[in-house]
């Protein structure tokens, strides 16, 4: 790639000294991969960014000190975020300057600040500029014809499940709207028609017609083949719980499988923002955690099976038989279900006709784009319909917030109220519900019911997001595990409070306290009865499952 194609390292420091330094060591480390661009002064730098975005240029990130003669760091990033938003941002400051560092957190969405100085910066730069270029990379989407492109109509269903795939597992992709005149190019130039969207082009040469989540996995390399006859473990679901189980599993010498039928990250992982996640004081997108957990399940050697989803488990003696839905079958010696849960549907006049076609269950980071300048609507107060209407209001000229009470304090986190209410383009419909989705082949408006006159209100909406709270992804297990009436497995000593446990455990000691009514199948996470519904938590549940898994491995 020639260097006026790659991506830019954009560095900002008023000190030519400071600035010699900073432009070396990065140079050292990352000239092959990126352009590296400097300048002594804000002013002059913000007219350097101004020209480079009307050259098309692409910046990863920039590193700019807090205290220069004119402008502060922070507002140089306020003014450049403008103008490059997907771009990492970085403060070099000074010990004294730390408060400032952290209050930009907030204020211009900071994703990291390094004191002064950095030496040595194998220790103290290039592990964290690594990382946040890694991220960067993961939703970077550069011009390149080996890139798979994917062609379809925006508002198609079957469109819709290919990028929400592509999307959720981090793939890099190009989407061209046939109804654009790039994507009818693309279409003439492949000898297409449009009977057949939506299709996959991967390396400029292999079409996919409408094709599966699988097929693509296949085609783009993906495992979806047990590689061992016996695993000592076996954990389905690759959510928070089931990717912290697996690196716990794999690291600790057991032969680790982990099963997923959709995406690594769960519902966590469709996540714009989590902020509250401990060590990450500038927060960090579901996507981020994900492409990270999935590299160290990688790198201890546990094997990653998706898209594979599992029908159904069988006891043969003290082995554990899960059947997948293409008819392979894989043995394990325990288990840890960690399948997490799903959204819940709404049942209003419409909605299903136009599920993928402009109503959407989570989905707000892959078709957030699509919104550009529309209104848009979300039913739900939790931290999830909150984080995606921050997400949705980049976008979007307007996020509307529908929810039954008068707001949102019984059911959001204050950190994200407080965003919301500082954000001029969200509006709060308290008291009200959506009755109805009108449209003509793709969802264009909304009816509201306000909930205290009755009145009803039919109002446009390009899209309408839906979180409405989750049930458990327990419907497929037909093994007869005890359950709560919500349908989430209990486990542990709270399995003695049902009827008929005694007669079904038969061994002398007690469950472990993630163990189900099956010894050695364990639940953690949000599938759990008891789970706390956090990130944090579900991580340590996974981590701490694999500890039982050990001392029933040492049983049998």
């Amino acid at each position: 790639m020639a260097a006026e194609q790659l991506p830019i390292l954009f560095l900002i420091d008023d000190d030519p000294q400071v600035l010699n330094s900073i432009r070396r060591d990065v140079r050292k480390e990352f000239q092959k991969q990126y352009r590296i661009v400097t300048s002594a002064d804000p002013h002059e730098g913000l007219e350097m960014v101004r020209e480079l975005k009307k050259e098309q240029a692409v910046i990863a990130l920039f590193l700019s000190d807090q205290r220069m003669p004119g402008m502060l760091g922070v507002d140089f990033l306020r003014e450049a975020r403008i103008l490059y938003p997907e771009s990492k941002r970085a403060l070099l400051t000074a010990y004294s300057d730390i408060d400032a560092a952290v209050r930009a957190i907030n204020e211009v969405q900071l994703d990291y600040y390094f004191t002064k100085p950095w030496d040595p910066p194998e220790e103290r730069l290039y592990p964290v500029l690594h990382d946040l270029l890694d991220v960067w990379q993961a939703s970077y989407r550069p011009l390149d014809p080996s890139q798979p492109r994917l062609i379809g109509y925006q508002w198609s269903p079957k469109s819709h499940r290919i990028k929400d795939y592509l999307s959720s597992n981090l793939i890099p992709y190009r989407w061209l709207d046939v109804q654009t005149p790039e994507g009818r190019d693309q279409l003439t130039l492949f000898g297409l028609t449009e009977a057949e969207l939506p299709v996959m082009i991967l390396d400029g040469q292999t079409v996919l017609r409408d094709p599966s989540n699988a097929e693509i996995a296949r085609h783009l390399g993906s495992s979806q083949e047990a590689g061992q006859e016996l695993y000592d473990v076996a954990i389905i679901g690759a959510g928070p719980a089931g990717l912290a189980a697996a690196v716990y599993g794999a690291s600790e010498g057991l032969r680790t499988l982990l099963i997923e039928r959709h995406a690594a990250g769960g519902q966590a992982g469709t996540s714009s923002k989590i902020e509250n996640y401990l060590g990450f004081p500038a927060g960090l997108s579901g996507a981020e955690l994900t492409h990270r957990a999935v590299g160290q399940v990688k790198r201890f050697g546990a094997q990653l099976m998706s898209p594979a989803e599992v029908t159904s488990i069988r006891l043969l003696g003290p082995y554990k038989v899960i059947t997948l839905s293409d008819g392979q079958s894989v043995t394990a010696r325990s288990l840890v279900i960690t399948t997490g849960v799903e959204y819940r549907k709404l049942e209003s006049d419409g909605l299903e006709r136009f599920t993928g076609a402009g109503v959407y269950y989570g989905a707000a980071n892959t078709e957030a784009y699509a919104c550009k300048d529309q209104p848009v609507f979300i039913v739900g107060g939790g931290n999830s319909a909150g984080q995606a209407a921050m997400h949705l209001s980049k976008y979007a000229s307007r996020v509307h917030i529908v929810i039954r009470r008068e707001g949102l304090e019984a059911t959001m986190s204050s950190y994200l109220i407080d965003q919301i209410r500082a954000t001029p383009n969200i509006e709060l419909v308290p008291y009200s519900v959506v009755t109805a989705a009108l449209g003509d082949g793709r969802l264009e408006c909304v009816t509201l019911e306000q909930l205290q006159t009755g009145e009803r209100q039919t109002v446009p909406a390009s899209a309408l997001f839906i979180f409405i709270g989750a049930k458990p992804a327990t419907s497929w297990l037909e093994l007869d595990l005890i359950k709560n009436d919500g349908g989430y497995l209990i486990t542990g000593r709270d399995l003695y409070q049902h009827a008929g446990f005694r007669q079904i455990w038969k061994l002398d000691r007690d469950p472990y306290p993630l163990e189900t009514c099956v010894p050695g199948i364990f639940a953690a996470g949000d599938v759990r009865a008891g789970a706390m519904n956090r990130v944090a938590s579900a991580v340590g549940e996974g981590s701490m499952s694999i500890s039982f898994v050990h001392k029933y491995l040492a049983e049998v």
